[in-house]
């Protein structure tokens, strides 16, 4: 019964309608216009803001932190496993849509950052919390809609999503050294108890040592892989090209397999309008004290997580001479292909960069959860202790789950996050687009920009507390 109602939802969300394909092209259509293709225009500014996104208001969490608890979540089994599978089930032409979906992507990413900063909250701690839950509330004024969210949240990156990293790497230890997926499954639990009992400020620190390292190790594997086998490179971009528009054999299918594939794992990677990466934007005290500069940082995540993550990802996996079956694969077909570049080492490297990618998705996907419980009141010692211990259960039932059980529950959950926040950021687009201006208006003047909510009005209300002088005039 379970996994014919989790079927029969994915199937309008995802199977023949394709409903969330058309809404997230929607959405990053309509944000790149409503924001003049931003992520184009002032793609050097995201990396110019990175020089003080170190800084914060003490005792908060910085803007760089923010990033890393973002790419924490983004960067995991997306990465590996995701890309596998679009190519598996999509061809190669499965990629240029990821990177379709990305670029357009970073536009709506932006969006859902910013509001996720003007709409946040302090909880009873004096931490910044945000995300969609609180932008409905607060902008929109519909609570019963903030609870759904809120629920779907909880059902994806409280639960399911983190039972699918589990699941991903007790797979690629199982493969790689042979170790049984409970036993695996008991110390990779453990290892996320010790870090997320301290909390967001213990998970944003985590992610700051943690995310870039890895990154950028990754990164320098996929480049020499890629100069090793330079003379093979033009032939791969002409393949993607031409699966990507169903030039192949197979035809129109095919094209459709690409498209479908990869927006919808290139959205699971880079989470782009899921709403989940305003909850990392909005615990952030960013510098310039603007909601903006928190959308150019979380946007510049889209573009690391998949045109440079999941592409690289893709190289190594299109450059092996290894044979792609057309079922569904996922860490499997990363290792095989590694190892037909590194042999036996291979097996070894992605196990170990999944084991890493996959586990800062675990304590990063606690924290987005995290920040929802101050909308149900249980935001204290009982209710986060409740929250936490359901949250390592599901990451032990994971360990032993199948693929396709854990894929399709994370599929659902993100299909329906996504449905409620692209509705609320579009009905929000005024107050993104007046914050946008008056961020670029004070630069203009030589100003560095800060947001007053006296002059810059915005959709329904703040919080009292959060921003200059404590409230925000109602448009």
């Amino acid at each position: 019964m379970f996994e014919e109602v989790v079927g029969t939802i994915n199937a309008l969300l995802w199977g023949r309608g394709q409903l969330l394909i058309y809404i997230l092209l929607f959405a990053g259509i309509w944000f790149s216009y409503k924001l003049n293709a931003i992520q184009i225009r002032h793609f050097s500014h995201m990396f110019t803001l990175l020089k003080s996104s170190s800084k914060a208001e003490k005792g908060q969490v910085s803007s760089f932190q923010a990033l890393c608890t973002g790419l924490s979540a983004r960067v995991g089994t997306g990465n590996l496993a995701g890309v596998a599978v679009a190519i598996s089930l999509g061809g190669s032409g499965a990629i240029f849509w990821m990177w379709v979906i990305a670029i357009l992507g970073m536009a709506t990413g932006f969006a859902e950052s910013v509001l996720g900063q003007v709409y946040k909250i302090k909880n009873n701690q004096g931490e910044f919390r945000g995300g969609p839950a609180y932008y409905i509330q607060l902008g929109l004024n519909k609570p019963w809609l903030a609870v759904t969210f809120a629920v779907c949240l909880f059902l994806g990156y409280g639960f399911s999503f983190s039972a699918m990293q589990t699941n991903t790497i007790t797979d690629a230890l199982r493969f790689a050294f042979d170790i049984p997926e409970l036993y695996s499954g008991i110390v990779i639990t453990l290892l996320a108890g010790s870090i997320i009992l301290g909390g967001l400020k213990s998970i944003a620190r985590f992610a700051e040592r943690v995310v870039p390292v890895m990154g950028i190790l990754f990164v320098s594997v996929a480049v020499v892989i890629t100069l090793i086998n330079l003379s093979a490179v033009p032939a791969m971009i002409k393949e993607i090209l031409l699966s990507a528009f169903g030039l192949q054999e197979a035809g129109a299918g095919a094209m459709g397999a690409a498209i479908k594939n990869g927006i919808q794992r290139g959205l699971y990677s880079n989470e782009a309008g899921a709403g989940s990466v305003p909850h990392a934007s909005g615990s952030a005290s960013p510098v310039p004290n603007h909601p903006v500069t928190q959308g150019y940082i979380q946007m510049l995540g889209v573009f690391l997580d998949t045109i440079v993550l999941c592409s690289c990802t893709a190289v190594i996996i299109l450059l092996a001479d290894i044979n792609i079956s057309g079922e569904m694969e996922g860490i499997r077909l990363t290792q095989t292909a590694m190892t037909a570049h590194l042999a036996a080492g291979g097996v070894y490297f992605v196990a170990a960069a999944i084991t890493l990618f996959a586990f800062t998705s675990v304590v990063a996907n606690f924290a987005y959860a995290e920040s929802n419980l101050h909308l149900f009141k249980l935001d204290n010692k009982v209710g986060r202790g409740l929250y936490t211990a359901l949250y390592l259960l599901m990451m032990l039932w994971g360990a032993t789950a199948t693929l396709k059980e854990v894929w399709s529950l994370a599929d659902m959950a993100l299909g329906l996050m996504t449905l409620v926040n692209i509705f609320a950021i579009v009905q929000l687009t005024p107050t993104v687009i007046a914050l946008n201006k008056d961020y670029h208006a004070q630069r203009a003047k030589g100003m560095e920009p800060t947001f007053d909510d006296t002059v810059t009005r915005v959709q329904g209300q703040c919080t009292a507390g959060v921003w200059s002088n404590n409230r925000c005039l109602v448009k």
